[in-house]
């Protein structure tokens, strides 16, 4: 019998269902609901008795799934398990990194010092680092950051023909490079000429010589999709097809999502959070990762 037991929280069944097809990890089993106070209550339903237990748990919209991660953890310790894990296919509290304005919190330092409090180790897809290289840098247990690069490239692959990969701005150029080089097809960044406060010109180098091929707009995040949009309009102007917008995670603000489909895009995330849009699965990814890792 497996020593590791994998417990999902809500949201995660498919990604869940993947993870535990393609590796020895048993499924967790637990009550987790809310008293009509809005107080959670949790009840473990396994001997967790001396084993290696991981807690499957995307951190997208953080604040109503935190507290019920952190009581299950403390749970599964109080129970006699012998270590708690995370696997977070998305990490919260990333952006605020560093004080912009004064009396901000750091909140990415503190986050990290809260789930370092609960857990020995964790496990994530891309998280969205600016002045934070390394995860260790902020968090406190072993933190390995996976990368989507090659599920990306993969179902491009399959997918796309004749891809031209494309980052909407100059910060997601190291993205488009990667996937492409992964990809096997070219790649170019959308280049931004601001005239003034409300006039920017935006242009794709070369455009000429991709006219016969498929864009694919690439970037970690869709939040808004306003960049996306924008992007794509450019490069419809600029004779070429409606592009395919790809994003690690979809985190897809009200509307943002429709709104994108309603001007013509493509739109195709990873099952980082599940979403309808969801067509890159990062079980694989995952699983290699859980075979060996923290051990």
């Amino acid at each position: 019998m497996t020593r590791k037991i994998l417990y999902s929280m809500p949201g995660q069944a498919a990604l869940s269902e993947s993870l535990l097809s393609l590796t020895d990890w048993q499924a967790g089993d637990m009550i987790l609901r809310q008293f009509p106070d809005g107080e959670s209550y949790l009840r473990v339903l396994d001997d967790v008795q001396g084993r290696d237990v991981a807690i499957l748990c995307q951190l997208h919209q953080p604040d109503s799934r935190v507290l019920p991660l952190l009581l299950l953890a403390d749970t599964l310790r109080d129970l006699g398990a012998q270590r708690v894990g995370l696997v977070a296919p998305y990490l919260a509290y990333m952006r605020q990194d560093k004080r912009f304005n004064q009396g901000e919190g750091i909140s990415s330092h503190y986050f990290a010092r809260l789930i370092s409090q609960h857990m020995d180790w964790l496990l994530t897809v891309d998280p969205h680092l600016h002045r934070i290289h390394q995860l260790d840098e902020v968090y406190s247990i072993p933190a390995r950051s996976l990368t989507a690069v090659q599920p990306i490239a993969d179902w491009i692959r399959q997918h796309v023909p004749k891809p031209l990969v494309i980052g909407p701005d100059s910060e997601s150029e190291q993205w488009a490079a990667r996937v492409a080089d992964a990809a096997a097809c070219p790649w170019e960044v959308l280049q931004k000429q601001r005239f003034g406060d409300r006039d920017v010109d935006v242009s794709l180098p070369h455009v000429e010589n991709y006219l016969d091929r498929t864009p694919i707009l690439v970037d970690d995040i869709i939040s808004t999709g306003k960049t996306m949009i924008q992007a794509a309009r450019h490069l419809i102007n600029a004779g070429m097809t409606n592009p395919v917008c790809i994003a690690v995670h979809g985190i897809f603000a009200q509307g943002a999502l429709a709104d994108m489909q309603n001007n013509g895009l493509r739109v195709v995330t990873s099952n980082s959070i599940a979403d309808d849009s969801n067509q890159i699965d990062l079980a694989p990814l995952l699983s290699d990762a859980l075979m060996l890792f923290p051990d």
